[in-house]
């Protein structure tokens, strides 16, 4: 769960910027299905290869990373008996 952990909290600074609510744990359902939103939207083609402003290698990493998440927040949904979400781009 730790390269969940970090995207929550890069998710988190974020939210403080806006001046929306951090997210903890334990995670509810709505608070899951926005982090799959937040996944799935970075895994789509433009936002993964920042519209060609990075390598290929740095996308590859990029990929690995958000499906790594991607993987860790399906077995927090398993293990927390919440619906585990769709992401689309995976």
């Amino acid at each position: 769960m730790r390269n969940l952990n970090k995207y929550i909290d890069n998710k988190n600074r974020w939210n403080a910027i806006f001046g929306h609510a951090a997210m903890t744990f334990p995670l509810n359902q709505a608070q899951v299905d926005n982090l799959a939103r937040g996944i799935d939207s970075e895994l789509s083609p433009e936002n993964l290869h920042c519209d060609g402003e990075i390598s290929a290698s740095e996308a590859r990493k990029k990929y690995n990373y958000l499906t790594t998440v991607a993987r860790e927040l399906e077995q927090y949904c398993v293990n927390n008996w919440l619906n585990t979400p769709t992401l689309y781009e995976l």
